[in-house]
């Protein structure tokens, strides 16, 4: 399986002039650790242009008050067929908060995917009923007509 580069491989501010450069392909690397947010998430200073950022910027997980783990198990568990009226009483997360991470989700489709069939053994059938859902019930939903 290919590596897909991450946030933490690239500055990811598009004035900079190492704007998307992969460190791997720097002479000398131009992001710096710079501490941790006090969730845990690591921070990063780009060198060139001075900017910050946390390794989860261009992910679902940025600016998530939820673990990760959590987020992925309510996606998984929508996939398995479970209603969100289901999830809000039993995780105690709020509908449009799911719907939202849906959403998200599926902005991220393959790399959602990928970790769903690989850590919570689903099919690629239930993973295309997910998508399928986002695109039917979910826009309704989000949309404020449903």
């Amino acid at each position: 399986m290919a590596k897909l580069a991450q946030t933490k491989d690239f500055c990811p501010n598009a004035a900079c002039p190492d704007y998307g450069k992969l460190q791997t392909d720097q002479p000398k690397p131009n992001l710096k650790k710079l501490g941790k947010t006090p969730r845990g998430t690591q921070r990063y200073q780009c060198k060139t242009c001075g900017k910050t950022f946390t390794e989860t910027k261009g992910t679902i997980f940025y600016y998530k008050h939820a673990d990760e783990d959590v987020i992925l198990e309510v996606l998984a568990l929508l996939a398995e067929g479970n209603r969100i009226s289901t999830l809000t009483r039993v995780k105690g997360i709020k509908e449009d908060t799911i719907l939202r991470w849906l959403r998200e989700a599926a902005q991220h489709a393959d790399q959602v995917e990928d970790v769903l069939m690989e850590k919570f053994h689903l099919k690629r059938a239930q993973v295309d009923g997910l998508w399928s859902y986002v695109r039917n019930k979910g826009e309704k939903k989000l949309s404020g007509n449903g």
